[in-house]
Protein backbone atom coordinates (compact mmCIF):
# COMPACT_ATOMS: atom_id res chain seq x y z
CA UNK A 1 0.00 0.00 0.00
CA UNK A 2 1.24 3.07 -0.86
CA UNK A 3 0.58 6.54 0.75
CA UNK A 4 1.20 10.16 -0.05
CA UNK A 5 0.85 13.05 3.04
CA UNK A 6 -0.81 15.51 0.14
CA UNK A 7 -3.25 13.36 -0.84
CA UNK A 8 -6.06 15.70 0.02
CA UNK A 9 -8.69 14.31 2.72
CA UNK A 10 -6.77 12.11 3.98
CA UNK A 11 -7.74 10.73 7.65
CA UNK A 12 -4.73 9.07 9.97
CA UNK A 13 -7.99 7.29 11.90
CA UNK A 14 -9.99 5.91 8.97
CA UNK A 15 -6.92 4.73 7.48
CA UNK A 16 -5.77 2.59 10.19
CA UNK A 17 -9.64 1.29 10.19
CA UNK A 18 -9.02 0.48 6.48
CA UNK A 19 -6.01 -1.44 7.55
CA UNK A 20 -6.77 -3.50 9.71
CA UNK A 21 -10.23 -4.94 7.78
CA UNK A 22 -7.40 -5.77 4.82
CA UNK A 23 -4.34 -7.56 7.74
CA UNK A 24 -7.65 -9.98 9.15
CA UNK A 25 -7.20 -11.18 5.94
CA UNK A 26 -3.92 -10.77 4.13
CA UNK A 27 0.09 -9.13 5.31
CA UNK A 28 0.29 -5.44 3.82
CA UNK A 29 3.22 -3.87 3.85
CA UNK A 30 2.79 0.63 4.07
CA UNK A 31 4.95 2.48 2.43
CA UNK A 32 4.83 6.33 2.74
CA UNK A 33 5.86 8.35 -0.21
CA UNK A 34 6.22 12.33 -0.75
CA UNK A 35 8.47 12.61 -3.82
CA UNK A 36 7.61 11.18 -7.38
CA UNK A 37 11.06 9.61 -7.52
CA UNK A 38 10.31 7.39 -4.45
CA UNK A 39 8.22 5.73 -6.09
CA UNK A 40 10.68 3.60 -7.76
CA UNK A 41 12.01 2.15 -4.84
CA UNK A 42 9.12 1.05 -3.46
CA UNK A 43 7.92 -0.33 -7.02
CA UNK A 44 10.70 -2.70 -7.15
CA UNK A 45 10.29 -4.04 -3.48
CA UNK A 46 6.65 -4.57 -4.13
CA UNK A 47 7.11 -7.84 -7.07
CA UNK A 48 3.85 -9.22 -7.94
CA UNK A 49 2.22 -8.41 -5.22
CA UNK A 50 -1.15 -6.43 -5.35
CA UNK A 51 -0.25 -2.35 -5.22
CA UNK A 52 -3.10 -0.38 -3.33
CA UNK A 53 -3.46 3.73 -3.49
CA UNK A 54 -4.55 5.28 -0.60
CA UNK A 55 -4.43 8.59 -2.02
CA UNK A 56 -6.47 10.50 -4.45
CA UNK A 57 -6.53 10.66 -8.09
CA UNK A 58 -3.04 12.80 -8.34
CA UNK A 59 -1.63 9.93 -5.77
CA UNK A 60 -2.83 7.20 -8.32
CA UNK A 61 -2.11 9.06 -11.73
CA UNK A 62 1.57 9.22 -9.71
CA UNK A 63 1.52 5.26 -8.84
CA UNK A 64 0.09 4.24 -12.78
CA UNK A 65 2.79 6.23 -14.46
CA UNK A 66 5.72 5.21 -12.82
CA UNK A 67 4.40 1.58 -13.39
CA UNK A 68 3.80 2.53 -17.28
CA UNK A 69 7.78 4.33 -17.39
CA UNK A 70 9.21 0.58 -15.64
CA UNK A 71 7.01 -1.27 -17.97
CA UNK A 72 5.63 -2.75 -15.61
CA UNK A 73 1.93 -2.01 -15.79
CA UNK A 74 0.76 -4.28 -18.23
CA UNK A 75 1.30 -7.21 -15.33
CA UNK A 76 0.41 -4.97 -12.54
CA UNK A 77 -3.27 -5.22 -10.33
CA UNK A 78 -4.03 -1.77 -8.72
CA UNK A 79 -6.79 -1.13 -6.56
CA UNK A 80 -7.55 1.65 -4.54
CA UNK A 81 -8.47 3.43 -0.70
CA UNK A 82 -9.75 6.56 -2.17
CA UNK A 83 -8.36 9.72 0.25
CA UNK A 84 -8.76 12.68 -2.26
CA UNK A 85 -9.84 16.12 -2.45
CA UNK A 86 -12.60 14.82 -5.48
CA UNK A 87 -11.47 11.01 -6.21
CA UNK A 88 -12.82 11.32 -9.28
CA UNK A 89 -11.63 8.22 -11.17
CA UNK A 90 -13.52 6.20 -8.10
CA UNK A 91 -16.42 8.00 -8.84
CA UNK A 92 -16.83 6.31 -11.83
CA UNK A 93 -16.10 2.95 -11.38
CA UNK A 94 -18.07 2.80 -8.33
CA UNK A 95 -15.73 2.58 -4.92
CA UNK A 96 -17.10 3.43 -2.24
CA UNK A 97 -15.72 6.86 -0.70
CA UNK A 98 -15.89 5.15 2.88
CA UNK A 99 -12.58 3.51 3.44
CA UNK A 100 -13.43 0.80 5.35
CA UNK A 101 -15.96 -0.67 2.38
CA UNK A 102 -13.46 0.59 0.04
CA UNK A 103 -11.17 -1.66 1.97
CA UNK A 104 -13.51 -4.95 1.70
CA UNK A 105 -13.82 -4.17 -1.90
CA UNK A 106 -10.08 -4.80 -2.07
CA UNK A 107 -10.25 -7.84 -0.68
CA UNK A 108 -13.66 -9.43 -2.50
CA UNK A 109 -13.70 -6.98 -5.57
CA UNK A 110 -13.32 -8.16 -9.03
CA UNK A 111 -10.22 -7.78 -11.38
CA UNK A 112 -10.83 -6.17 -14.80
CA UNK A 113 -8.89 -4.72 -17.84
CA UNK A 114 -9.07 -0.89 -17.77
CA UNK A 115 -7.87 1.22 -20.33
CA UNK A 116 -5.19 3.97 -20.29
CA UNK A 117 -4.91 7.33 -22.10
CA UNK A 118 -1.09 7.88 -23.61
CA UNK A 119 -0.18 11.31 -25.74
CA UNK A 120 2.66 11.47 -27.98
CA UNK A 121 5.48 12.01 -25.47
CA UNK A 122 4.65 8.98 -23.56
CA UNK A 123 3.00 10.84 -20.64
CA UNK A 124 -0.47 8.85 -19.51
CA UNK A 125 -3.86 9.92 -18.51
CA UNK A 126 -5.66 7.75 -16.11
CA UNK A 127 -8.85 9.29 -16.16
CA UNK A 128 -9.89 13.23 -17.94
CA UNK A 129 -7.62 15.68 -19.70
CA UNK A 130 -9.42 18.64 -20.81
CA UNK A 131 -8.06 21.77 -22.59
CA UNK A 132 -10.06 25.86 -23.18
CA UNK A 133 -11.69 26.63 -20.19
CA UNK A 134 -12.13 23.39 -18.11
CA UNK A 135 -8.20 23.72 -18.11
CA UNK A 136 -8.43 27.80 -16.89
CA UNK A 137 -10.76 27.08 -14.27
CA UNK A 138 -8.09 23.44 -13.12
CA UNK A 139 -5.37 25.87 -13.41
CA UNK A 140 -7.00 28.69 -11.09
CA UNK A 141 -8.74 26.45 -8.93
CA UNK A 142 -5.56 24.53 -8.07
CA UNK A 143 -4.69 27.42 -6.12
CA UNK A 144 -7.55 27.99 -4.09
CA UNK A 145 -7.60 24.55 -3.77
CA UNK A 146 -4.12 24.62 -1.69
CA UNK A 147 -5.40 27.20 0.31
CA UNK A 148 -8.57 25.99 1.12
CA UNK A 149 -7.35 22.52 1.64
CA UNK A 150 -6.69 22.63 5.46
CA UNK A 151 -9.99 24.54 6.49
CA UNK A 152 -13.03 22.54 6.98
CA UNK A 153 -15.67 21.25 9.29
CA UNK A 154 -15.65 17.85 10.18
CA UNK A 155 -15.11 15.73 7.44
CA UNK A 156 -16.08 18.47 4.78
CA UNK A 157 -12.88 19.56 3.17
CA UNK A 158 -13.41 23.44 1.62
CA UNK A 159 -10.54 22.05 -0.89
CA UNK A 160 -13.39 20.58 -2.47
CA UNK A 161 -14.87 24.32 -3.51
CA UNK A 162 -11.18 24.85 -5.49
CA UNK A 163 -12.72 23.89 -9.27
CA UNK A 164 -16.11 25.61 -8.99
CA UNK A 165 -14.19 28.60 -7.82
CA UNK A 166 -11.69 28.59 -10.79
CA UNK A 167 -14.85 27.74 -12.64
CA UNK A 168 -16.31 30.91 -11.72
CA UNK A 169 -13.20 33.15 -12.23
CA UNK A 170 -12.45 31.17 -15.48
CA UNK A 171 -15.57 32.76 -17.04
CA UNK A 172 -14.31 36.07 -17.21
CA UNK A 173 -11.23 34.74 -19.71
CA UNK A 174 -11.47 35.60 -23.45
CA UNK A 175 -14.67 33.79 -25.03
CA UNK A 176 -13.00 30.91 -26.57
CA UNK A 177 -9.91 29.42 -28.63
CA UNK A 178 -10.01 28.37 -32.26
CA UNK A 179 -9.12 24.50 -32.14
CA UNK A 180 -8.27 22.11 -35.35
CA UNK A 181 -9.44 18.97 -33.86
CA UNK A 182 -8.89 15.27 -35.19
CA UNK A 183 -11.03 11.87 -33.81
CA UNK A 184 -9.17 9.17 -35.62
CA UNK A 185 -8.04 11.09 -38.43
CA UNK A 186 -11.21 12.96 -39.45
CA UNK A 187 -11.52 16.55 -38.47
CA UNK A 188 -14.42 17.30 -36.18
CA UNK A 189 -14.02 21.25 -35.97
CA UNK A 190 -11.91 23.41 -37.47
CA UNK A 191 -10.67 27.01 -36.37
CA UNK A 192 -13.70 28.95 -37.99
CA UNK A 193 -15.31 27.35 -34.96
CA UNK A 194 -13.83 29.26 -31.52
CA UNK A 195 -14.61 26.85 -28.77
CA UNK A 196 -15.26 26.92 -24.90
CA UNK A 197 -12.88 23.39 -23.97
CA UNK A 198 -12.31 20.31 -25.09
CA UNK A 199 -12.33 17.41 -23.46
CA UNK A 200 -11.21 13.31 -23.65
CA UNK A 201 -12.57 11.33 -21.52
CA UNK A 202 -11.35 7.98 -20.21
CA UNK A 203 -13.45 8.26 -16.49
CA UNK A 204 -16.71 10.50 -16.56
CA UNK A 205 -16.29 12.73 -13.82
CA UNK A 206 -13.38 15.51 -12.90
CA UNK A 207 -13.20 18.18 -10.29
CA UNK A 208 -14.76 16.54 -7.28
CA UNK A 209 -18.05 15.11 -8.87
CA UNK A 210 -18.85 17.15 -12.43
CA UNK A 211 -19.50 14.55 -15.04
CA UNK A 212 -17.75 16.22 -17.66
CA UNK A 213 -17.88 13.31 -19.99
CA UNK A 214 -20.79 11.63 -18.57
CA UNK A 215 -20.63 7.94 -20.90
CA UNK A 216 -16.95 7.51 -20.49
CA UNK A 217 -16.19 4.29 -19.49
CA UNK A 218 -12.21 2.98 -18.84
CA UNK A 219 -13.31 -0.34 -20.04
CA UNK A 220 -14.60 -0.02 -23.75
CA UNK A 221 -11.51 0.48 -25.61
CA UNK A 222 -12.46 4.24 -26.70
CA UNK A 223 -12.33 7.52 -25.10
CA UNK A 224 -15.24 9.98 -25.10
CA UNK A 225 -15.06 13.45 -26.78
CA UNK A 226 -17.07 16.43 -25.54
CA UNK A 227 -16.29 19.51 -27.51
CA UNK A 228 -18.28 22.83 -26.13
CA UNK A 229 -19.15 25.68 -28.34
CA UNK A 230 -21.26 27.82 -26.48
CA UNK A 231 -19.32 31.38 -26.57
CA UNK A 232 -21.47 33.71 -25.68
CA UNK A 233 -22.59 34.80 -21.97
CA UNK A 234 -25.95 33.19 -22.46
CA UNK A 235 -24.54 29.95 -23.55
CA UNK A 236 -22.16 29.80 -20.51
CA UNK A 237 -24.46 29.45 -18.40
CA UNK A 238 -26.93 27.13 -20.36
CA UNK A 239 -23.63 25.13 -20.27
CA UNK A 240 -22.56 25.67 -16.69
CA UNK A 241 -26.28 24.46 -15.33
CA UNK A 242 -26.34 21.64 -17.71
CA UNK A 243 -22.72 20.74 -16.95
CA UNK A 244 -23.61 20.42 -12.79
CA UNK A 245 -26.72 18.15 -13.85
CA UNK A 246 -24.56 15.83 -16.35
CA UNK A 247 -26.52 16.59 -19.13
CA UNK A 248 -24.82 19.63 -20.87
CA UNK A 249 -23.64 16.63 -23.79
CA UNK A 250 -27.11 16.81 -24.93
CA UNK A 251 -26.99 20.71 -25.78
CA UNK A 252 -27.02 21.34 -29.70
CA UNK A 253 -23.70 23.61 -28.87
CA UNK A 254 -21.90 20.63 -27.71
CA UNK A 255 -20.61 17.68 -29.91
CA UNK A 256 -20.20 14.73 -28.08
CA UNK A 257 -18.64 11.87 -29.64
CA UNK A 258 -15.94 8.80 -29.03
CA UNK A 259 -13.24 7.33 -30.62
CA UNK A 260 -9.97 6.02 -30.33
CA UNK A 261 -7.09 8.67 -30.89
CA UNK A 262 -7.53 12.95 -30.80
CA UNK A 263 -5.53 15.20 -31.96
CA UNK A 264 -5.63 19.14 -31.09
CA UNK A 265 -4.19 21.77 -32.63
CA UNK A 266 -3.97 25.63 -33.46
CA UNK A 267 -4.49 28.19 -30.56
CA UNK A 268 -2.28 28.32 -27.69
CA UNK A 269 -4.18 26.43 -25.28
CA UNK A 270 -3.58 25.11 -21.44
CA UNK A 271 -4.29 21.44 -20.64
CA UNK A 272 -5.47 19.44 -17.58
CA UNK A 273 -4.52 16.11 -17.59
CA UNK A 274 -5.47 14.23 -14.76
CA UNK A 275 -5.38 17.46 -12.64
CA UNK A 276 -1.51 18.41 -13.85
CA UNK A 277 -1.26 21.64 -15.43
CA UNK A 278 0.79 22.11 -18.35
CA UNK A 279 1.19 24.58 -21.27
CA UNK A 280 0.51 26.20 -23.15
CA UNK A 281 0.91 24.34 -25.80
CA UNK A 282 0.02 24.51 -29.88
CA UNK A 283 -0.59 20.62 -30.67
CA UNK A 284 -1.13 17.34 -28.46
CA UNK A 285 -2.11 14.34 -29.20
CA UNK A 286 -3.27 11.43 -27.22
CA UNK A 287 -4.42 7.69 -28.02
CA UNK A 288 -5.89 4.81 -26.14
CA UNK A 289 -4.19 1.43 -25.01
CA UNK A 290 -6.93 -0.68 -24.26
CA UNK A 291 -6.51 -3.36 -20.89
CA UNK A 292 -3.52 -1.36 -20.12
CA UNK A 293 -3.78 -2.84 -16.76
CA UNK A 294 -5.81 -4.35 -13.76
CA UNK A 295 -7.89 -3.05 -11.83
CA UNK A 296 -9.61 -3.54 -8.60
CA UNK A 297 -13.11 -2.75 -8.82
CA UNK A 298 -16.91 -3.89 -7.91
CA UNK A 299 -18.43 -6.86 -9.06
Amino acid sequence: MITNDDAGTGDDEELRAALDILRESCSVDLQATSQPGELDGVLQRAGSRRIIVAGGDGSLHAVIAALYRRHELDHAVVGLLPMGTGNDFARTLEIPLELDEAARLILHGEVRPMDLIVDELGEVVVNNVHVGAGAQASRRGARWKERLHSLGVGKVNLGKLGYPIGAVLAAFEPPGVHLHVELDGRVVTDLDSPVLMVAVGNGAHVGGGTALTPEADPEDGQVDVMISHAIGARAKLGYALRLRRGSHHERDDVQYLRGSQVTISGDAFWISADGEISGPERHRSWHVEPEAYSFIVPA
